[in-house]
């Protein structure tokens, strides 16, 4: 027979149990959440690295620039990248312009479904087709704005909004897509 302090200690001993499991899962959710968010900062500030390279590009630094770029791809953006550059680069030598400009905004674009979620409740990152070589991609939206000065005209101002695609190849962060938003 049990007497009434045994029985006591017994749920106290369950209850104990159950509350290190819980704390266990808590702490598991915990440390994965903080994982993903140092992740999403490293995307976030690769994005930002590459755009930097981008629209500071001069004509006294466009051949370290535009191989620093090409560095940073990979994929199909890899591939096609001096097709696609090389106007751009005739351009910059051509006018011999100077860039000065600096990124205003950086976010990871997430898409929400449930419209009815409530806040504080994480919603899911935007991954995009993810390429062969590829472990995970993330899209990231970017805002900056430079200053571009030609020989013997007036400063413009250049608005650029990217969507760049973020991709992990065996641990390190590259740009595999890029495009223009409007």
């Amino acid at each position: 027979m049990l007497s009434n302090c045994g029985i006591a200690s017994s749920v106290l001993g369950v209850l104990s149990v159950a509350a290190v499991v819980l704390g266990v899962f808590i702490w598991s959710s915990h440390r994965d959440d903080d994982a993903e968010r140092t992740y999403l900062t490293r995307v976030m500030q690769t994005a930002a690295d590459w755009t930097g390279v981008l629209i500071n590009m001069n004509t006294a630094n466009i051949d370290a620039s535009l191989q620093k770029l090409h560095d940073g791809t990979v994929g199909e953006l890899n591939t096609d990248f001096d097709a696609a550059v090389q106007p751009y680069r005739q351009v910059v030598e051509k006018l011999q312009s100077q860039s000065a400009g600096q990124i205003e905004a950086v976010a990871i674009e997430t898409v929400q479904h449930d419209l009815d979620a409530q806040p504080g409740v994480a919603r899911p990152v935007i991954t995009t087709k993810l390429p062969a070589f590829a472990s995970r991609t993330d899209s990231v939206m970017l805002v900056a704005t430079s200053v571009s000065e030609n020989v013997g005209a007036k400063p413009q101002t250049v608005h650029w909004n990217l969507r760049l695609d973020v991709s992990n190849v065996d641990g390190k962060l590259m740009i595999s897509g890029l495009g223009s938003i409007r």
